[in-house]
């Protein structure tokens, strides 16, 4: 007969939660979470996101309680991971997302003056390009920062996104005329529908196509900063 877990008495549950992760992986723990890694949680972690969704869209505060605690999970568990191989522990994720709410909200901890919601994402950026200029996680074209693993539509709305608002958008470029929101949602579903019936994979087409202006993108950026590379005194 196994021997049973004496379990101890925590002041917090999250102190809990992670005694509880420990002794899954430790040796006398659980195969499962025993023989997992990095990369076979990584696509636990979007299917947790789209559960919490589904929660959410339903207003299920019960369901919703579940479901945070379970995309919790996947952020202790990979702690628990980084904190065997002596990488980093949930202390300090926890710690640096505090550090970067304040750094990056001066508004409301420091002396910066922000009242609107546009100005507060520009001074986001300017706070996060200035942080990761010079180090291993600079990202020199405003394109960057988007994950490779997005959905295709989502990802053609924020490259958009950031595109417009560098000014690497092609004006001439050809666009249905000004649908409604219902009209866009019966093209987007009618050209899936499409792509299906000829063996097409509709987001592949599409990650395809952000392929393309994607590097189209890129060049027109490069060009603009040698430009003004060149035009300085």
């Amino acid at each position: 007969m196994p021997k049973t877990l004496k379990i101890p008495k925590h002041r917090k549950p999250i102190d809990a939660v992670l005694w509880v992760m420990s002794q899954l992986r430790a040796p006398h723990g659980c195969p499962w979470d025993r023989e997992q890694d990095h990369r076979s949680l990584r696509l636990h972690a979007i299917e947790e996101v789209y559960e919490l969704l589904d929660a959410i869209e339903t207003g299920d505060d019960h369901e919703m309680l579940e479901e945070l605690g379970d995309l919790l999970l996947q952020v202790v568990f990979h702690c628990q991971l980084a904190q065997e191989r002596q990488a980093f522990g949930f202390d300090q994720v926890a710690q640096t997302l505090a550090d970067k709410l304040i750094r990056r909200h001066p508004h409301v901890f420091g002396e910066s003056s922000v009242d609107t919601v546009d100005g507060v994402w520009a001074q986001w950026d300017r706070i996060k390009h200035a942080e990761k200029d010079g180090t291993p996680h600079a990202r020199p074209s405003v394109l960057d920062g988007i994950p490779r693993h997005l959905p295709a539509l989502l990802r053609a709305e924020k490259l958009a996104k950031k595109a417009r608002k560098a000014g690497l958008l092609d004006a001439r470029q050809p666009r249905i005329r000004k649908p409604t929101r219902r009209q866009i949602a019966a093209e987007l579903f009618a050209l899936a529908q499409y792509a299906q019936e000829r063996g097409w994979s509709a987001e592949a087409l599409l990650l395809d196509e952000l392929k393309k202006h994607e590097r189209a993108w890129r060049k027109s950026e490069q060009k603009k900063t040698a430009h003004k590379a060149v035009s300085s005194p």
